[in-house]
């Protein structure tokens, strides 16, 4: 299995990765079997170490290798990070304005982006989703990156990057479906919602890594680009969601373990 993914090209390497990803989202929905009650201090601590693995992600995995691609590359070290990072900020800000989509804890009629009739459980189902577009576009860059023989991306690297995406997906995958569980959502019907909100990450992955096989010169761009995303998402979604419930210092302290944790995977495996 290891040979047969080493040797697979970047897609079918995103392909993989971003349905294992998918796959513990869905392992964090299906905690809504287990209890209909979520504590709100896990939550709040679960998004925080979710948050901390994106912020880590975003500098080893993305910018820290964009900054070297654009050396080797002979450009300006700094130039292709900082035009894509801004990029993708601004591009998740559209995509926030855009699509409708409602935070953990906002009543329907707080709903962001345009207005809509859709119930607030697919509004609660898209507010994770915006999360998960860029996570989904980082690994298939990363994988791209390594088919594109650039010599600071390695294989381990990018499953390093799989690896942490989809610890910190497990707590994404509880916080949608727990919630909804609560609010007197079905068992079934929650687990559905929760683990739909990771569909993305497949499809916004295979678009990265086409992308940045089939145009080798934007692979640092691409990198900052998907960067400049999560952490978009990170302070403007995830960071408040978890100081909403009340365990601000817990969540906090989570972001702290979260942003270990994707520093060791990154280091030691990268």
């Amino acid at each position: 299995m290891g040979d047969f993914f080493a040797s697979a090209g970047p897609i079918v390497q995103t392909l993989i990765g971003t349905l294992f990803t998918w796959g513990l989202t869905a392992l964090g929905a299906a905690a809504v079997f287990v209890r209909k009650d979520p504590s709100k201090k896990m939550l709040d601590v679960m998004l925080g170490f979710a948050a901390g693995v994106m912020i880590a992600a975003s500098y080893w995995s993305l910018l820290a290798p964009a900054i070297e691609m654009s050396a080797e590359m002979g450009m300006w070290p700094w130039f292709p990070p900082a035009v894509g990072f801004l990029l993708g900020g601004v591009f998740l800000r559209i995509v926030d304005r855009i699509l409708p989509h409602l935070h953990l804890g906002q009543l329907r009629e707080e709903a962001e982006g345009i207005e809509t009739t859709w119930k607030r459980t697919t509004l609660l189902v898209m507010a994770i989703t915006l999360h998960n577009i860029p996570e989904g576009m980082a690994v298939g860059v990363a994988f791209g990156a390594v088919a594109s023989g650039i010599p600071s991306a390695s294989l381990a690297g990018a499953m390093a990057l799989v690896l942490g995406i989809g610890i910190q997906n497990f707590p994404e995958g509880m916080a949608v479906s727990l919630p909804l569980r609560r609010d007197g959502v079905s068992p079934m019907r929650s687990f559905w919602y929760g683990q739909l909100s990771g569909i993305v990450e497949p499809i916004s992955g295979v678009i990265g890594a086409v992308a940045v096989v089939m145009a080798r010169p934007i692979l640092p761009y691409a990198l900052a680009f998907a960067a400049g995303a999560m952490i978009f998402v990170v302070v403007e979604e995830v960071i408040p969601e978890s100081q909403q419930g009340g365990y601000g210092d817990q969540a906090t302290m989570g972001v702290i373990l979260g942003f270990i944790v994707m520093m060791i995977l990154d280091v030691a495996l990268g």
